[in-house]
């Protein structure tokens, strides 16, 4: 038996197309397109506006490869986690984390992760496989109808920062973003979506070029090559000076200002060597700094540093009018904080 389509992988064209080569009229296509993407249809059934007939000529060709929430966990501080179950099988983790003004939510985009941060929970899974635009495009439903449920307000912002390395999946990535951000998916704005990447020179280049409109984050971590490749062996391939070549091209084409995601652990990167190397690197481009509480994960190798660490970096840094801020991680009694998406289950 043939394996029927996902049909959220069609366009609303292709779909228009398959409904005029059945018989049927085009609009069709524009109805169910609106049932799978602004209402987030799970079945053919909840299409209500379309036939009997139509309905079971969906079903006979296609399925929706949606997400479920397989279990929920919330944490003391709000946060909530979703393990979340793909068609497949296979489990990803989200995040929905509220502060007085916002409620954001942290989505996957890979089933494990391409690369190898060794403080990284998720990058001791092996990559299965990346997340197709509508697996993305769900979490971000799901969390959007807990915000409403738990914090009676609508999702306001989005980070890319759950499993995976966005950049590895580049053009599902790009596509949910286009969906969730289109007045016909949920329309919204790209200023509240910000794409975190560990730093893929070439990628951030053709984010450049490509003209999107969301935010950039990157996990840098180090800017001392030797340091930054200790803490994630993958960058000895990417460069600082390759990184540095990127996100001055970045912001030459977007003038979009760039953030810095820096955890500052024991005995690896709290010295004044250090700090200085960040604030030369931050000089190259308009940016922000977020250095980031770090969240063990078992075995001690890396270690949160010292308060009078992270105030050198906030002094050095607002010397020269460098915006730094501490983030407090939240979700931690939930395993839900940064680094911390392992699927434990």
């Amino acid at each position: 038996m043939m394996e029927k389509k996902d049909i959220r992988s069609l366009t609303k064209e292709q779909l228009r197309d398959f409904f005029v080569a059945n018989g049927d009229k085009a609009f069709r296509g524009n109805q169910v397109y609106e049932w799978l993407w602004s209402k987030g249809s799970h079945g053919f059934e909840d299409m209500t506006n379309v036939s009997k007939e139509t309905r079971a000529m969906l079903e006979a060709n296609f399925v929706i490869n949606h997400i479920k929430v397989d279990q929920m966990q919330r944490s003391e501080d709000g946060t909530v986690k979703n393990a979340v179950r793909l068609h497949d099988g296979l489990i990803v983790e989200s995040v929905l984390i509220p502060t007085n003004t916002r409620t954001t939510a942290c989505v996957s985009s890979q089933v494990g992760c391409s690369l190898d941060c060794n403080f990284c929970a998720t990058s001791r899974l092996k990559r299965m496989r990346n997340l197709e635009p509508g697996e993305i495009y769900d979490q971000v439903v799901a969390i959007d109808r807990e915000s409403r449920l738990y914090h009676n307000r609508p999702l306001s912002n989005i980070v890319f920062m759950g499993m995976g390395e966005p950049l590895m999946n580049y053009n599902n990535v790009i596509k949910a973003i286009d969906l969730i951000t289109s007045d016909e998916g949920l329309g919204m704005s790209p200023k509240r979506i910000t794409v975190s990447t560990s730093g893929i020179p070439k990628m951030i280049k053709k984010m450049a070029d490509d003209e999107v409109k969301f935010k950039l984050a990157v996990s840098l971590h180090s800017a001392i090559d030797e340091v930054r490749a200790k803490i994630m062996p993958f960058s000895e391939n990417f460069p600082l000076k390759d990184l540095k070549e990127s996100l001055e091209y970045w912001y030459r084409k977007t003038k979009s200002k760039i953030t810095y995601e820096y955890v500052v652990w024991k005995g690896i990167n709290d010295t004044k060597e250090a700090v200085d190397a960040l604030v030369k690197f931050c000089k190259y481009v308009p940016c922000k700094v977020n250095l980031i509480e770090y969240n063990p994960i078992d075995d001690g190798e890396f270690q949160q540093a010292s308060d009078a660490a992270i105030d050198l970096y906030i002094t050095e840094l607002s010397k020269y009018d460098i915006v730094a801020k501490v983030r407090r991680s939240r979700g931690k009694d939930i395993d839900a904080a940064c680094g911390q998406l392992a699927n434990k289950q």
